[in-house]
C-alpha cells in the first residue's frame, strides 16, 4: 500500500479530533545520527519537505563526531521550503563567539531558515569529555550574553564570571537566527523565557508542560516584553496495533535518559518511571488524541521522532502525521 493510500485509510479518524490543532509537525532526524552519513540526512530531510513537514531537527551528540550545524548547511543548500533546526548542540564544549559565528554561516547557507537550539546537555556526558560541570544557570547566563548581541549585530562586549568576549564579527547580521534553550528546571526555564525564542524538550510529557514548563517559561517572557514562547517538543510516536510490545522496546533501547538526574525529575513530574510510557504510542485514534493533549499542553512545535518496528507501523505513522498537516 502506499503512503498516499495509507494517508487516505487514516482520514477517517480526523473526525474523531476534538478541534483544529494549532501544533506545527516536524521530523527530528536524530535517529540517523549514529549513522554519521551526511547523504542519508539529506534524503531524509528532502522526504521530510516533500512530505510538506514543517521543520527537520538534528541533534548533536557531544563526543559523537558528527556537526549537526555543518550537516544542515549541507541540507539548507539542496533542500528548500522546509525550517531546519539544531535540538540541540551542547554549549560546554563551543566558545560562545565559535558557536556564534557557525551559526551565522550556517543561516546564510540555509538561507535563513536555521533554528539554533542549545542546551547545556548532561554532567555525565560533558564529564566524559574532561569538562566540569560547574554552575550551569551561570554558565547559561553569561552564554547568552555573549551568543545573543552576536547573532543580532555582530558585535559583544560582555565580562562575566564564566565567559568574557570583547569583539565584531566582520558583517552585521542580515536577519538573527531564533534561539531556543532546552530548558527544565524553573530557573532555566527563567533564563530561556527572558532571553531567546523558547525552549525545546525532550522527554516531558504534556501534564509537566501544561503545569511546569509553559507558566514558568511565558511568566519570564512577559517580564520581559517578548513575544509567547516557542516550546519544541521531541518524543518517539508509532501507531501500532501492539503497543505493549512497542511501549517496551522504547524503554529498553532508550532506558539511558530515564536514568539521568534532569530527565528523571520530568518522569517524576509526569508520574510515569520509563521512556516508552511517555511516548505517543497506540491506535491512530489514541495517538492523535496524543498529540492534541500536547498542543492543549502549550507545545506549539512538535518533532516527531518516528519509533516503528514494521514498515506498516512506520507508514501509518507517518500518513497519520501528514494526515495532520494536510488538515
Amino acid at each position: 500500500m502506499t503512503l498516499a493510500r495509507h494517508v487516505r485509510a487514516l482520514s477517517d479518524y480526523s473526525m474523531v479530533s476534538t478541534g483544529e490543532m494549532a501544533l506545527k509537525i516536524g521530523i527530528n532526524g536524530t535517529g540517523l545520527v549514529q549513522r554519521a552519513s551526511i547523504e542519508g540526512i539529506q534524503q531524509d530531510a528532502q522526504q521530510a519537505a516533500l512530505d510538506g513537514f514543517s521543520s527537520y531537527w538534528l541533534a548533536e551528540h557531544p563526543s559523537g563526531g558528527f556537526d549537526a550545524l555543518t550537516v544542515l548547511s549541507l541540507v539548507g543548500a539542496t533542500v528548500p521550503d522546509i525550517e531546519l533546526g539544531t535540538a540541540i548542540v551542547p554549549t560546554f564544549p563551543r566558545h560562545p563567539m565559535t558557536l556564534a559565528g557557525q551559526t551565522l554561516t550556517a543561516h546564510q547557507a540555509c538561507q535563513g531558515r536555521l533554528t539554533l537550539g542549545i542546551g547545556l546537555s548532561h554532567q555525565v556526558m560533558m564529564e566524559a569529555m574532561g569538562l566540569a560541570f560547574e554552575k550551569p544557570i551561570g554558565h547559561l547566563r553569561d552564554y547568552l550574553s555573549i551568543l545573543m548581541p552576536l547573532l543580532e549585530t555582530g558585535q559583544v562586549s560582555h565580562q562575566g564570571n564564566h565567559y568574557s568576549c570583547e569583539g565584531a564579527f566582520f558583517q552585521k547580521p542580515k536577519q538573527a537566527p531564533e534561539v531556543l534553550v532546552a530548558a527544565l528546571g524553573p530557573q532555566a526555564l527563567r533564563v530561556a523565557g527572558h532571553r531567546t525564542g523558547g525552549t525545546t524538550l525532550a522527554w516531558v510529557g504534556p501534564k509537566t508542560i501544561a503545569s511546569h514548563i509553559k507558566p514558568k517559561l511565558t511568566e519570564a517572557a512577559d517580564r520581559a516584553g517578548r513575544p509567547p514562547p516557542r516550546i519544541l517538543a521531541t518524543l518517539p510516536i508509532c501507531v501500532t496495533d501492539q503497543p505493549d510490545r512497542i511501549r517496551a522496546l522504547i524503554t529498553q533501547r532508550l532506558a539511558f535518559y530515564a536514568e539521568l538526574p534532569s530527565y528523571r525529575a520530568m518522569f517524576e513530574r509526569e508520574g510515569v518511571k520509563h521512556p516508552g510510557d511517555i511516548a505517543l504510542v497506540g491506535s491512530a485514534a489514541q495517538v492523535r488524541d496524543q498529540l492534541e493533549a500536547l498542543n492543549a499542553a502549550g507545545v506549539t512545535d512538535y518533532a516527531a521522532s518516528i519509533f516503528a518496528t514494521q514498515p506498516e507501523e512506520q507508514a501509518n505513522t507517518r500518513g497519520l502525521l501528514i494526515d495532520h498537516i494536510l488538515r
